[in-house]
């Protein structure tokens, strides 16, 4: 579980809330379901029709990510590496095969299984660049998926203050349906701003940062097999790796 967001989404939320209550004004005032439904709702329809719908599941899926974050071990995976290329130089690459059991991602086991086969480096790399390029290019459309969200969301907001101030027009006659309209008005728009600000933008921008995180792991897998492909020392390889971790 990541604390950080957790905390951060909770500190924006008390920082408006209390602002609310420091003006004067009641927390209660800020929940209307209208207005929720209306930005919500027409931000995820405009969502869904902009996007496949294998890139929106994508989003959604990887929207977990900014509250529980994938396992990115650079340390683990340089020091693993730099263990299989002292025994690749003891006793040969295919003493490399009784590990590829206990690889847990499945992009270092499928290059650890191209690397017993006795591919070359070349080979190795081509391989495995094409696996990154398509999930760089997954990653990608997911984030966007949340980008779109922020950029629908506060123009939705304005749509429902437009429909409420309808509403207060057709209501002038009665005015105690006066406040609901007005309130469905201002409250659709801090919604609409509210969740792209807040919610939608950083979720994004975190999405990027594990998706960059995660492709500079796959680079640093992909350099650690193919200096192994090409007998390089340990020691070497261990130096080089390290530059990863930094």
């Amino acid at each position: 579980m990541d604390k950080l967001s957790l905390f951060g989404l909770l500190i924006a939320l008390s920082g408006i809330i209390g602002g609310q209550i420091l003006e004067g004004g009641t927390a209660s005032v800020l929940l209307q379901g209208a207005a929720f439904f209306i930005v919500f709702g027409g931000t995820l329809g405009a969502v869904m029709l902009q996007h496949p719908f294998r890139v929106f599941i994508t989003g959604l899926k990887m929207g977990r990510w900014a509250f529980v974050t994938p396992q990115i071990d650079l340390q683990r995976l340089a020091y693993q590496i730099t263990a299989w290329s002292g025994l690749a130089r003891k006793e040969g690459l295919l003493v490399l095969e009784n590990h590829i059991k206990d690889v847990k991602d499945p992009f270092v086991a499928k290059g650890l299984q191209l690397l017993v086969d006795g591919n070359s480096a070349e080979k190795i790399r081509e391989v495995l660049a094409v696996d990154v390029g398509v999930y760089e290019e997954s990653c990608w459309q997911g984030a966007r998926v949340w980008e779109a969200a922020a950029g629908y969301s506060p123009t939705i907001g304005i749509m429902g203050a437009v429909l409420g101030l309808i509403h207060v027009m057709q209501s002038l006659a009665d005015p105690s349906k006066l406040g609901a309209g007005i309130a469905v008005a201002f409250i659709a728009t801090i919604y609409g701003v509210g969740f792209a600000n807040l919610v939608f933008l950083p979720i994004a921008g975190k999405l990027k940062a594990i998706t960059m995180r995660q492709l500079v792991m796959r680079e640093m897998a992909i350099d650690g097999l193919c200096m192994i492909a090409n007998l390089e020392s340990p020691r070497f390889i261990e130096n080089k790796l390290q530059g990863y971790t930094a």
